[in-house]
């Protein structure tokens, strides 16, 4: 499946949530976000189904991610229906890892093959400053049971916010020794245009993009730093699925009407 610019698009990124048990300070607002009505969020059959039609298509990666994809009620009973589509090659997940340690076996056994999780420092205080409240050893416990069940490889995503020296050799020093990838995210702002490539990653080079995004109400985003984008609802899951494709931008702008706690990154 290619886009105008004939680049090859295989890979789906589905958000399943604007919900978040976390209020990190460069994601969320302070006093929260105005939600969603449960009937806007795309049912998992809705989901299912538009992943089904495009692996057929073209698209061979699926990652899920939110919000925070693990407070979705049944969570791991989507992971298994997407598991069970033909033709997909590869399932994934991008979490805080704050809940992690309680679906890591069952995500495993759902078909899930590998996580992601944010991680931006190892220093208890710092992180509970940086997340507004959230306990860095939950998320640890939870980096733990992925390992212990193979939901590899694991990478650790970090976002530079400043951080001393000091406290990314610590963060090195931590995944260095039980075999995490680590990549640094530069912060980035939806309303400007800033954005750049992920050290250790691919996200951000739009010469070499490759994605497509399903936000949780349905749209299609043919690119994270635009306002485009398609409903499936509204516009059948083909139709949509063709705009997004022949009308991905070559590359990213600015996105006046998302924020990255509802996109999915």
């Amino acid at each position: 499946m290619f886009d105008r610019y004939n680049r090859v698009i295989n890979y789906l990124r589905i958000s399943v949530t604007d919900r978040c048990n976390l209020r990190c300070t460069y994601c969320m607002p302070e006093d929260g976000i105005q939600l969603l009505d449960h009937s806007d969020i795309l049912s998992f059959e809705e989901i299912a189904d538009f992943t089904r039609m495009a692996v057929a298509n073209g698209i061979t990666k699926v990652r899920l991610t939110g919000g925070e994809p693990l407070v979705r009620k049944n969570i791991v009973e989507l992971v298994a229906m997407l598991a069970a589509i033909d033709g997909l090659e590869d399932l994934s997940m991008t979490t805080n890892g704050v809940l992690l340690s309680k679906f890591a076996v069952d995500l495993k056994k759902a078909g899930l093959n590998r996580i992601n999780i944010s991680l931006d420092t190892v220093n208890p205080d710092n992180f509970c400053h940086i997340t507004r409240n959230g306990e860095l050893a939950q998320v640890l416990e939870g980096i733990e049971a992925a390992r212990n069940v193979g939901l590899e490889p694991i990478k650790i995503n970090c976002v530079l916010l400043g951080q001393p020296d000091e406290e990314t050799k610590k963060l090195k020093a931590y995944c260095e020794n039980r075999g995490l990838s680590l990549r640094f995210i530069h912060q980035m702002n939806l309303k400007t245009g800033e954005f750049s490539t992920v050290e250790g990653g691919e996200g951000g080079n739009c010469k070499k993009c490759n994605r497509v995004r399903l936000l949780a109400n349905g749209d299609i985003k043919p690119c994270l730093f635009s306002d485009l984008a398609y409903n499936i609802r509204k516009l059948g899951h083909q139709e949509a699925l063709n705009l997004t494709l022949g009308n991905k931008p070559r590359s990213g702008t600015y996105n006046q009407s998302g924020e990255f706690y509802n996109i999915g990154g």
